[in-house]
């Protein structure tokens, strides 16, 4: 399976160094929002969507007031993930499934562009969005975003078998099983990692289960500001905790076998894309005509 990496919009918080260890102690920090497009058997498989054309277009109607000015999304169009898989040379409606690792709002965005995929998320994920229960889930959960919710598809964590010593969901409905929803609850009560077996391994999307390349080094690092955003985020302290440990555990055992990386971390998706962050994927043909022509 062919894996395209794509940042569906940058996020420009405040704190610079404080939130993404690179920046100017007075500039706007970068982090991405990294997804992947997969070109399956069974069609094209989006692992999270970033922000969506609406949220372009609408971002006070869509977004929580609060979390627009705490993140600063560079709500840009070309950035968006349909707007990147017809620039690959693909059409919207190829896009047949989408894998959520959760539903925050920087991560199911895009949803409303591609209304007839199938959506594959874990159940306790769904139940806690709807719950709408507390403040913090009204502003990260926005229903405003989820018009493809008669294709959701929802999974409990029990539903397959050991993955690297992590419980996985293997038979994603339509996917084919190279696919896996790996539990990672904390972050939300429903998160979860999705791993794709590729010709030359596994490739994890950890989606939010840590935010900083450093949180898995042998010696945990990992800056203030973005440290205090995570707390501030997280749903359950104690299997965050427990689920960082054990994604350590498999970069330290298992790096040959499966490359980990999360959904923010500048550093880790330019060394996957080969590109820099601001910059939206391509296909190489037209590079290659591009050249030719000149």
């Amino acid at each position: 399976m062919k894996v395209h990496h794509l940042n569906c919009t940058s996020l420009h918080p405040p704190g610079g160094r404080l939130m993404d260890g690179e920046s100017g102690w007075f500039e706007a920090a970068t982090l991405v929002c990294h997804c992947l497009l997969v070109e399956t058997e069974a069609g094209l498989l989006l692992v999270d969507t970033g922000f969506g054309l609406r949220d372009v277009a609408r971002p006070r109607s869509r977004l929580s007031p609060f979390m627009l000015k705490e993140v600063r999304p560079e709500l840009r169009e070309e950035l968006t993930a349909v707007r990147q898989v017809e620039a690959l040379g693909f059409q919207p409606e190829d896009v047949r499934h989408v894998a959520l690792t959760h539903l925050d709002f920087d991560h199911a965005g895009g949803l409303d562009d591609f209304p007839r995929a199938q959506v594959h998320l874990l159940e306790a994920e769904r139940n806690a969005a709807l719950a709408q229960r507390t403040l913090l889930d009204r502003m990260r959960y926005r229903p405003a975003q989820w018009s493809s919710e008669d294709h959701w598809r929802t999974y409990r964590p029990d539903q397959g078998e050991r993955w690297f010593g992590f419980q996985a969901v293997r038979q994603l409905e339509g996917v084919p099983p190279e696919v896996l929803v790996i539990p990672l609850a904390g972050h939300t009560l429903g998160h979860a990692g999705v791993a794709i077996q590729t010709d030359d391994g596994w490739l994890l999307n950890a989606g939010d289960a840590y935010f900083f390349h450093g949180e898995m080094g042998v010696e945990y690092r990992c800056p203030a500001g973005l440290r205090a955003y995570q707390t501030q985020m997280e749903k359950d302290r104690g299997a965050r905790m427990a689920n960082q440990h054990h994604l350590r555990q498999l970069v330290r055992q298992h790096s040959a076998e499966v490359t980990v990386f999360c959904s923010h971390d500048r550093r880790e998706f330019e060394r996957l894309a080969g590109r820099a962050a601001d910059e939206p994927a391509r296909r190489a043909v037209q590079l290659f005509e591009h050249v030719t022509q000149a």
